[in-house]
């Protein structure tokens, strides 16, 4: 099995610094979103990794080359046309089934499952209160999938694509991508799920699994959720700092000075950082920043960011500087 692992395709949700670091690259609970996810594969015959990027290739392939004990292999998507025309620049090099997981969640999932079905495809969902922010699945009484619903109005279900699948009959998709491609945009994108219905509607089985938990890290505030989730799961880590207060879960990464603090719950700092005389809280802080005489919440700071005297909420890219 290949696995295709999609960095371009799906609209952009601006986050701090993601114009100098690719997405799947943003570090949630120490670690890059994408390492989360490749954890997953464990279990797995995984023959090759098929990475599309965007413009940041040579960014992703210096970190992901020889990372995960599966070759690698780059395409770059210079046109952003969407899903389907993302996964399409694989078609050249995929020789078996794949299994396409875009990394801009974190999931906890059986991916077993794959060697013990016959299906033509399988699709990952997860069960949902909020349904009308997402596509989401509708299945039959077997658990195959009849449709996917773009941002449902109505309740015809709460199972949300979460950006996971398995396809055996490449073929066919290939077919039906060809078909979506020819056909005019849909909101000015060609999309993977369309290929996908086109799929079911001629006779292709896709059965629907879900997840047993899915982190989004599309956003701020489900970016400092899922540092939580992964914090409480086992991440959390901290030495001993004299003087400091601690309202775990928290992780400090090695090399992190904190002076007469208070910090956490929710926090992760990453090593080089300077903490002095200040509170923090419900924080993703980069490597080598600066905060002193500061109440920092609900805030993502970059690489090198220096933070003086501040009260309140921030989001700021590598390299700024915040002084009150």
């Amino acid at each position: 099995m290949q696995v295709i692992v999609p960095l371009a395709g799906k609209g952009t949700r601006v986050r701090p610094h993601t114009h100098l670091v690719p997405k799947p690259m943003l570090k949630v609970a120490g670690r890059p979103v994408m390492d989360w996810v490749m954890d997953r594969l464990e279990g797995l015959a995984v023959s090759e990794l098929i990475v599309i990027t965007g413009h940041l290739k040579a960014q992703v392939e210096a970190y992901a080359s020889g990372r995960y004990g599966i070759p690698c292999r780059f395409v770059e998507q210079k046109v952003q046309d969407g899903t389907a025309g993302a996964i399409n620049l694989a078609r050249p090099f995929v020789r078996e089934p794949v299994l396409i997981i875009f990394v801009d969640t974190v999931f906890e999932a059986d991916l077993t499952l794959i060697n013990r079905t016959d299906a033509d495809g399988i699709i990952w969902a997860k069960e949902v209160e909020d349904y009308q922010r997402f596509g989401v699945v509708v299945t039959d009484g077997r658990g195959f999938m009849t449709k996917i619903v773009e941002k449902p109005s109505e309740p015809i279900s709460k199972l949300a694509n979460i950006g996971l699948y398995y396809i055996r009959d490449v073929d066919s998709l290939w077919r039906w991508i060809d078909h979506t491609l020819a056909a005019p945009p849909n909101k000015g994108e060609f999309y993977l799920t369309d290929a996908f219905q086109w799929m079911i509607d001629h006779g292709k089985k896709i059965l629907t699994a879900e997840v047993g938990g899915w982190y989004d890290c599309g956003k701020l505030d489900t970016f400092l959720e899922t540092n939580q989730v992964l914090l409480d799961k086992g991440a959390a880590r901290r030495g001993v700092f004299p003087g400091v207060t601690f309202v775990d879960p928290v992780l400090i990464e090695d090399g992190v000075s904190i002076e007469r603090s208070t910090i956490g719950p929710n926090v992760t700092v990453e090593k080089g950082t300077r903490i002095e005389d200040s509170t923090v809280s419900h924080a993703l802080v980069g490597q080598q920043c600066s905060i002193v005489q500061s109440t920092l919440h609900h805030s993502m700071l970059g690489n090198r960011v220096t933070v003086r005297g501040f009260r309140g909420s921030l989001s700021v890219t590598d390299d700024s500087e915040i002084v009150s």
